[in-house]
């Protein structure tokens, strides 16, 4: 990245299209009063092209804009949190292995962990548990998609860091 007011410019640019994808690509889960969505493949992305802060930035923006914009205002700090962790980890982890099982791991341990955790607080322990397998789809779908979509850009000149 040349200047960091292009790479502000870029993880604006990320964190905007990311809430775009999420709330097109939007699937009702019945029962939870939630939904899946696909904002971890963005944070994963940003995180494997520029690194933990990049990761950790898009996905801060990302999870509390999406809960702002979504109707869920008590979701927005915990987002903020768990997809800025998940970010930085994602990022930091990739940095010095390379092996995608394991950061799919990463990526969707701290996701299912926080919103467990979330969920747990503000609806009991019940609905933390009753999270667990759709939190666990979207970590994974998104992560994949993430992945995938990076392994197809990363050698894009005007992506290079």
């Amino acid at each position: 990245m040349k200047s960091s007011l292009q790479k502000l410019v870029l993880l604006a640019l990320i964190s905007a299209l990311n809430v775009a994808v999420a709330r097109i690509f939007l699937i009702p889960v019945p029962f939870t009063n939630g939904n899946l969505n696909l904002c971890d493949a963005g944070i994963v992305l940003a995180a494997l092209l520029y690194g933990r802060r990049a990761g950790a930035t898009v996905g801060a923006l990302s999870g509390l804009l999406l809960d702002l914009l979504g109707g869920y205002p008590q979701y927005m700090l915990f987002s903020l949190v768990i997809h800025g962790a998940q970010g930085a980890v994602v990022g930091a982890f990739y940095k010095s292995k390379r092996h995608f099982w394991k950061i799919l791991g990463l990526a969707v341990g701290v996701l299912v962990g926080g919103y467990f955790i979330a969920d747990s607080l503000l609806y009991g322990f019940a609905a933390g548990f009753l999270g667990l397998g759709t939190n666990l789809l979207q970590g994974l779908c998104g992560t994949s998609v993430g992945y995938f979509l990076y392994k197809r850009l990363k050698d894009l000149p005007s992506l290079k860091r």
